[in-house]
């Protein structure tokens, strides 16, 4: 084939795929390299990026977008963690668990970004025998283990209630607990009117019924 200007050259279908090759000098010697070896391994340095189509894609975890050039002071100015979901949150309890418990209700998403869960929901249920029972009732299935107290999170982390379902005694607080993915129901008890009370297996409406017990929770708690 007689030498052509670039200029003259057929136009490449678009796309590109990655495989195919281009001619580079390396060490004074006239080699062949794939495009997708262009920038691979390397840092990339511009002025804006735009994806038109597509993500960007953080191929590493514990890698992100790392914000330590702008004013600031903070331990980290790294977000490196986004994630949206669903998990389905139960009840148990601190002492005997329930000997059945089934769940007419139990919708919940999350939304983390970097260490912050942010959470919502319904939870009710549907049957309940508290035969044996012992201790108070609280939430488990958090989609994430929380922080330690030595994290600074101390576990108190507190999720606001609705109430969407008759109790004998209505929860009006969830207080995340340390290191795990539980949280402890609590009333308000009437002397003194801001103290809360861990809510007892008998608060709970027993038998078969529809969106017993049921509770609607909004909040946010810091993940280990």
């Amino acid at each position: 084939m007689a030498d052509k200007k670039i200029s003259a050259l057929t136009a490449a279908t678009t796309p590109l795929a990655g495989t195919e090759v281009l001619p580079i000098v390396q060490s004074g010697a006239t080699v062949k390299v794939a495009v997708s070896d262009l920038t691979a391994g390397r840092a990339i340095s511009a002025t804006a990026v735009t994806a038109s189509t597509g993500n960007f894609i953080v191929g590493t975890s514990g890698q992100g977008i790392d914000f330590s050039a702008t004013p600031g002071t903070g331990t980290s100015e790294l977000l490196n963690d986004y994630e949206e979901g669903t998990f389905n949150a139960t009840y148990e309890t601190t002492g005997t668990n329930f000997t059945t418990i089934t769940f007419s209700t139990q919708s919940f998403r999350y939304v983390k970004v970097g260490s912050k869960v942010f959470i919502q929901g319904n939870i009710a249920t549907s049957n309940v025998d508290a035969t044996g029972a012992t201790g108070n009732i609280r939430i488990a299935g958090l989609p994430f283990t929380s922080a330690s107290s030595s994290a600074g999170n101390n576990g108190r982390s507190t999720l606001s209630i609705a109430n969407t379902g008759p109790w004998i005694i209505a929860p009006t607080v969830a207080r995340v607990e340390t290191s795990s993915t539980l949280a402890t129901l609590s009333y308000y008890a009437t002397t003194p009117a801001t103290a809360t009370t861990g809510l007892p297996v008998a608060a709970a409406i027993t038998g078969a019924a529809a969106s017993q017990n049921g509770i609607t929770i909004a909040g946010c708690y810091v993940a280990a």
